[in-house]
C-alpha cells in the first residue's frame, strides 16, 4: 500500500451547474435561455428530456448544501443563471433572481463553504441568440454589463470567478459539432464564436479589475491529452493539433495575446479565420489569478488523411472506458498539467472538473460504484504526480456534486456522488461520496 499525501493547504469541492440542476425554469422571473429551446427542439437531447425540473435545486438548495457541508468540501463552484439576472439578456434587472442567489451565497457561507462562482456554463439569454447569440458583438457588452451587476452585487460574499466554463463546447462543439446548443454546423461561425467568447473573457476580467474588488477571476477550458500512436512525425503532428484545437486555441490568446499559428494555417486551409478586430488580443490576454481545468478523458491518435478535422484518427488502445463510453486515462491526466506548465509557466491552476459517468443506481439504499471511486483514485494520484513535478495545484473540484441533466444526454448518463431519484428527486450519497468525505478529512488516501 501506497499513501497519496496532499498539502495542508490544498483544497476540495464539488462543482455543479445551473441549468444541469435547478430547474424551476419559468420561476422568480428567470427568462428562457438556449438550453430551454434546444432540449425542446425534437431529436437534439436523448429522450427528450429537459432541464424544466433537472435536480429541482432552485427549492432543494439548502437540503443539498447539508450534503456538502457533511462531505466537508472548502468550495462549492456553481454557476449563475445569466437569464435569472437579466431575462432579456440585457435592459433590466430581475432582482428575483438576484434574491435567489443572495438566499444561496448566504446559506453556503453560513455553513463554510466557499462559493466559487462560474458567470457563463451556457445557458445564453435567447433573447441574446435571437440576435446573433455569440456570433454578435454587442452580445460581449450584455456579457459585461452582466459580470460588472454580478461582480458589485456579490462583493464581498464571491471571492473566486469563474468567466467562461469549457469554451470549447460554447463554440465548436455547439456551433460546428452542433451537438449543444444552438446546434449549428459551421466552422467559421464557431471561430468566431469563440473569438467573442476570449473578447467578453478579457472585458469582464477588465472590469473586474476597474472596479477594485477583492478576490481572484480566471476562466475554466476543458482539456483532453491525445498521445501520439508512435512517434513518426506525421502522427505527433495529428496529435498535436487535435490537442490544441482545446489548449493552445484558447490559452495562446489568453496568456501569450495571439492564435497559434500553425493552427490558423490549418483552418485557414478549412476556409475559416479569426475575425480579429483592433485591441481584442490585448483585451484576450488581460491577467488572470488563475486557471480552471476541466479533464475527464484522452487517447491515443494517428495521422489519418482526410479523417476528421485535422487528419487525426483516435486509436482504441484498450483502455477501460467508463459508462458514456469515455477512455479512463489518469496518464493524460498528468501529461497535460505538466504540459500547460512547461508552455505558460506555474500559474495556479483549481482542477474545477474531472469526474467520471457511472450509471449504478441503489440497492437497499446504497449506490455501489466502485467504477468511480477507482477512476478518482487513479485520477488523484496523477494529480499528486503534477504537483511533485511541479505544476501548481491549489484545489480540486469533482464534477458533480448531483446526478443531473447531462446536456444533449439528458438524463441517461450519471456523473454525481450523490444519486437523484428523478421521479421523487431523493438524494442519495453514494460509496464514492463516502470515499472522497474520508479523502478529504485525511487529505491522503491508500492505494
Amino acid at each position: 500500500m501506497a499513501i497519496i499525501q496532499f498539502p495542508k493547504d490544498m483544497k476540495w469541492g464539488v462543482a455543479t451547474a445551473s441549468y444541469q440542476i435547478e430547474g424551476a425554469v419559468k420561476e422568480g422571473g428567470r427568462g428562457p435561455s438556449i438550453w430551454d429551446t434546444f432540449s425542446k427542439t425534437p431529436g437534439k437531447v436523448v429522450n427528450g428530456d429537459n432541464g424544466d425540473v433537472a435536480c429541482d435545486s432552485y427549492h432543494r438548495y439548502e437540503e443539498d448544501i447539508q450534503i456538502m457541508k457533511e462531505l466537508g468540501i472548502d468550495y462549492y463552484r456553481f454557476s449563475v443563471a445569466w437569464p435569472r439576472i437579466f431575462p432579456n439578456g440585457t435592459g433590466e434587472v430581475n432582482q428575483e433572481g438576484l434574491d435567489f442567489y443572495h438566499r444561496f451565497v448566504d446559506t453556503l457561507i453560513e455553513n463554510g463553504i466557499e462559493p466559487m462562482c462560474t458567470l457563463y456554463h451556457w445557458d445564453l439569454p435567447q433573447a441574446l441568440q435571437d440576435k446573433g447569440g455569440w456570433d454578435n458583438r454587442e452580445t460581449i457588452d450584455a456579457f459585461v454589463q452582466y459580470a460588472e451587476v454580478m461582480f458589485k452585487e456579490f462583493n464581498g460574499k464571491i471571492n473566486k470567478w469563474i468567466t467562461f466554463n469549457e469554451p470549447w463546447c460554447s463554440s465548436y462543439l455547439s456551433n460546428y459539432i452542433g451537438a449543444h446548443a444552438p446546434g449549428y454546423q459551421d466552422l467559421q461561425l464557431a471561430m468566431n464564436v469563440a473569438h467573442h467568447i476570449l473578447v467578453a473573457h478579457g472585458k469582464a476580467v477588465s472590469k473586474f479589475r476597474e472596479l477594485g474588488y477583492e478576490g481572484q477571476i480566471g476562466y475554466a477550458p476543458n482539456v483532453e491529452w491525445n498521445e501520439p500512436y508512435s512517434n513518426k512525425q506525421e502522427d505527433i503532428e495529428a496529435c498535436n493539433r487535435a490537442s490544441a484545437w482545446f489548449i493552445e486555441w484558447f490559452f495562446d490568446p489568453v496568456f501569450k495575446g495571439s492564435y497559434p499559428q500553425f493552427m490558423v494555417d490549418w483552418f485557414k486551409e478549412k476556409g475559416a479565420e479569426p475575425k480579429i478586430e483592433e485591441g481584442d488580443m490585448e483585451i484576450i490576454s488581460q491577467p488572470i489569478d488563475f486557471l480552471g481545468i476541466n479533464y475527464y478523458t484522452g487517447s491515443v491518435g494517428r495521422y489519418a488523411k482526410g479523417s476528421g478535422l485535422f487528419d487525426h484518427e483516435r486509436v482504441d488502445s484498450g483502455y477501460q472506458k467508463t459508462d458514456i463510453g469515455w477512455n479512463i486515462y489518469p496518464e493524460g491526466f498528468y501529461n497535460v498539467l505538466c504540459y500547460i506548465t512547461e508552455k505558460y509557466g506555474q500559474v495556479p491552476i483549481y482542477i474545477t472538473e474531472n469526474g467520471s459517468c457511472y450509471n449504478d443506481e441503489p440497492v437497499n439504499g446504497e449506490v455501489k460504484d466502485s467504477g468511480r471511486v477507482n477512476y478518482l483514485k487513479q485520477h488523484l494520484v496523477s494529480l499528486e504526480r503534477s504537483m511533485q513535478a511541479g505544476v501548481n495545484i491549489k484545489g480540486y473540484l469533482t464534477w458533480s456534486l448531483l446526478d443531473n441533466f447531462e446536456w444533449a444526454e439528458g438524463y441517461t448518463m450519471r456523473f454525481g456522488i450523490v444519486h437523484v431519484n428523478y421521479r421523487t428527486l431523493e438524494r442519495t450519497k453514494k460509496d464514492s461520496y463516502y470515499w472522497y468525505k474520508q479523502t478529504i478529512e485525511n487529505n491522503f488516501f491508500e492505494v
